[in-house]
């Protein structure tokens, strides 16, 4: 059985997390195949949106595997580079949209913070047992949650390791929606289509301008250039918008 299932439908990758029988923890061989699977979708110039999901009923991913941890390859952070954590950092370039169910600890919860739409059933509970367990290591969860969460919500995951349900996870922003589990794969369909209606190559460079630019401060981030936006000034699409607005229709976007 693979440990990550990968599918590609049309213009979207499917990731999915398949070791419902540990929780989809995170061992060294599937942080292995989340590289390869990153390094598909963003090497591949037709794929214009990546969906990550988790298989089983219990959770989306109960973190790294204790017994069998992920060792980095290549130098890169874990979860296939995407983190931070353990190593070197490589964002996906390509629009990401999660969707969590049941538990989401850990590595699982550093995953699901690196989306850039993060879709929880309202069964999800998020949680970072590391100081209940007294385990703590490459911990990089820890900054993306104090920069995405209220602080002091924050504060209490990372010091008393308290829990953060779906519905409050809405309501402090961390999540894009919260849906009954029922609904999750169409709230995750829908949210696709959305993307897929855009430019992909504008919204590649956006993100790219926007997470670049949280590195600096905003008047930094105001005068850098960004290669993604300047390159797309020659690109077809960018004459398909122009021709699209002129003939009044829809565009079809090649991606190109």
């Amino acid at each position: 059985m693979a440990l990550i299932e990968y599918r590609r439908r049309g213009h979207t990758a499917e990731v999915r997390l398949n070791r419902p029988s540990s929780l989809n923890a995170i061992n060294d061989e599937m942080d292995l195949a989340l590289a390869d699977a990153w390094e598909r979708i963003d090497g591949d110039p037709d794929i214009r949106v990546a969906i990550l999901t988790g298989a089983g009923e219990k959770a989306f991913c109960a973190g790294g595997d204790m017994s069998d941890p992920p060792t980095g390859h290549n130098g890169l952070s874990f979860g296939g580079g995407m983190t931070g954590i353990g190593g070197r950092l490589k964002p996906l370039r390509k629009p990401l949209i999660c969707g969590v169910h049941g538990y989401v600890l850990g590595l699982g919860f550093e995953l699901a913070l690196c989306a850039d739409i993060l879709i929880a059933s309202d069964d999800a509970h998020f949680c970072l047992p590391e100081a209940h367990v007294g385990v703590i290591d490459h911990c990089g969860v820890v900054h993306r949650a104090i920069r995405q969460l209220p602080h002091h919500i924050a504060l209490a995951m990372i010091i008393a390791s308290e829990p953060l349900d779906a519905i409050a996870a809405a309501r402090y922003g961390l999540v894009n929606q919260c849906v009954a589990r029922a609904d999750l794969s169409h709230a995750l369909s829908e949210w696709e289509n959305k993307v897929l209606a855009c430019s992909p190559l504008v919204s590649q460079a956006g993100k790219q301008a926007a997470l670049d630019g949280l590195e600096h401060s905003l008047p930094t981030a105001l005068t850098r250039r960004y290669p993604l936006i300047e390159s797309y000034a020659q690109t077809r699409d960018r004459n398909e918008a122009v021709q699209a607005w002129d003939e009044k229709r829809a565009p079809r976007w090649d991606g190109r």
